[in-house]
């Protein structure tokens, strides 16, 4: 077979065999370039996203997810669904519309009482579209409390990949609060099936006088599976997912549990799992916080509950509580709590019936006094109030795209004294209550909480080490140019804030939005609100 010519070597050209030998072997050797991306410094997006709000402009909805979003995937196998409220035909609607009929789906309430009105339609719902959605199965939490709510509000999946999924958010399971409120989600990655070694990890884990890190996933792992099982004391109602949920990886899961569980409990033990502000303090107490300057506090919260006359639990139990760190000498942070008003409420997408689902009450001569002490604290949702006080004339708003969106969230997070760093965040269902948090403790340590509640925290050096946390808004990731606090070359994280910044203050006549109010002033629809 005849084989093509041989090309010709131009003039000049190295020739195999000369002595001289190819001139890129007399070049000196350096290493390649790095590729630029290895250059600029990572850039994490938020630990959570916001819930899509429906009439808002998709340029406001960037980054958030719907129910769909987070149960739409026909690989899902099963749900176990915890919350306050319940609408099973929405939560279905939800999953894959070929796959839905196949879920099997655990919904798991609080309405323990056979005469509750919400327990009563709950199951006349499950028992009408018990032909359409015979795989619905109800469980009634353990509620030793009298006053006690099963409030959590948390989803963990299972796929037919092998893969499970740990869903913390903020929003009832019902249409209103999947439309137009401001809710949010945390989501963990997809969970592997435990390998040999890491089952085996695990176990040492549970059985080993030290316990794993707090913001480990081991340690995720622990404080879950110790949540889900405290539903048994009575009666069977998790240890099936308890059970099943052990034979998963946890490792890729970097945040703290941050639950409450209803009954009474040790303060001071360390030996389990802490729950309330006694978990809250245990894990601030591991969390670095910047020494420069002052730090601020945020409690944004959808209700408040009776507090007291006086402000002792506030400050002695709860605001002692968000306050610690591992600094040693860290200053006390001062507090903030951002709470609506009812111009805010009437203002909103919904106008008085987001108000439904926003509590505060100040009737009462207790609640009165309370609201006295909680005034000067107290802070607008939207920063943009005519009655509030004035914000400094050269101050920049940070529009985080929720202001008409009225809030169903709650968020408590630390902020340093710039307002543009933050040394932890977490999202949860607990709102300002000692039943959600638990009481002072007694002098024997012990502790009385009376509601189911579940968050997640989270703090910089968790999510990447060295960086430093931003708050985003109408964006989950965050951008350099907008956080030249944070310093070059270090990690960036972003949290997904939900209200305005800066924060204006309440004036000195406002008062919150009390539901249990008449408000005669029409709201956007030109609906007044009768108590």
């Amino acid at each position: 077979m005849d084989h093509p010519p041989k090309r010709q070597r131009d003039e000049g050209e190295e020739a195999v065999g000369d002595d001289s030998g190819p001139a890129s072997l007399s070049r000196p050797i350096s290493p390649p370039r790095k590729k630029r991306q290895l250059e600029v410094p990572s850039v994490i997006a938020s630990p959570w996203q916001l819930t899509w709000i429906r009439d808002l402009p998709e340029s406001l909805n960037r980054d958030a997810v719907a129910l769909k979003d987070l149960l739409g995937d026909p690989l899902i196998s099963e749900c176990w669904e915890f919350n306050y409220l319940h609408d099973i035909h929405f939560l279905m609607e939800a999953f894959d519309p070929d796959t839905r009929h196949l879920v099997k789906v655990h919904v798991v309430h609080g309405f323990w009482k056979q005469e509750d009105a919400n327990r009563q339609m709950l199951v006349v719902l499950g028992q009408q579209e018990a032909s359409e959605f015979a795989n619905v199965e109800l469980h009634a939490a353990f509620m030793p409390e009298m006053f006690g709510t099963h409030h959590s509000k948390m989803m963990i999946l299972f796929r037919h990949d092998d893969t499970a999924q740990v869903i913390i958010h903020t929003a009832n399971m019902i249409a209103k609060d999947w439309t137009n409120m401001t809710n949010a989600v945390w989501r963990s990655p997809l969970l592997p099936l435990a390998t040999a070694a890491s089952a085996s990890a695990s176990a040492t884990a549970d059985t080993s006088s030290d316990p794993p890190p707090i913001g480990s996933g081991q340690r995720f792992k622990a404080d879950l599976l110790n949540y889900l099982r405290c539903y048994d004391r009575r009666r069977v109602v998790c240890k099936p997912l308890a059970d099943h949920l052990c034979k998963y990886d946890f490792s890729a899961i970097r945040a703290a549990l941050i639950a409450s569980v209803p009954g009474r409990h040790d303060a001071h033990d360390v030996s389990q799992t802490s729950w309330g502000w006694s978990a809250l303090r245990r894990t601030l107490r591991s969390v670095p916080c910047s020494a420069d300057g002052e730090a601020e506090v945020v409690v944004q919260i959808s209700s408040i509950a009776t507090l007291g006359a006086k402000d002792d639990w506030l400050q002695r139990t709860l605001f002692d509580s968000l306050g610690r760190s591992s600094n040693a000498g860290t200053k006390r942070p001062s507090f903030k709590v951002v709470f609506p008003t009812a111009d805010e409420i009437r203002k909103s997408l919904d106008g008085y019936s987001s108000g439904g689902s926003i509590h505060a009450r100040i009737q009462s001569q207790q609640q009165a006094k309370q609201l006295q002490y909680l005034r000067p604290i107290f802070y607008h949702w939207a920063n943009d109030s005519e009655r509030g006080r004035a914000l400094p004339e050269d101050a920049e708003t940070l529009d985080a795209g929720r202001a008409r969106a009225a809030p169903h969230i709650k968020t408590y997070i630390r902020y340093n004294s710039s307002r543009r760093i933050m040394d932890w965040a977490m999202l949860t269902s607990a709102n300002l209550s000692k039943q959600a948090w638990g009481e002072a403790a007694r002098t024997t340590g012990e502790l009385r909480i009376s509601s189911w509640e579940i968050g997640v925290l989270v703090w910089p050096e968790l999510l990447a080490k060295g960086s430093v946390m931003v708050p985003t808004f109408q964006s989950d990731t965050p951008r350099r140019e907008e956080a030249p606090e944070a310093g070059d070359g270090r990690p960036l994280v972003g949290v997904r804030i939900p209200y305005n910044l800066p924060l204006q203050q309440y004036g000195s006549s406002e008062i919150p939005w009390v539901a249990s109010m008449a408000h005669s002033e029409p709201d956007r629809f030109g609906r007044v609100w009768l108590d």
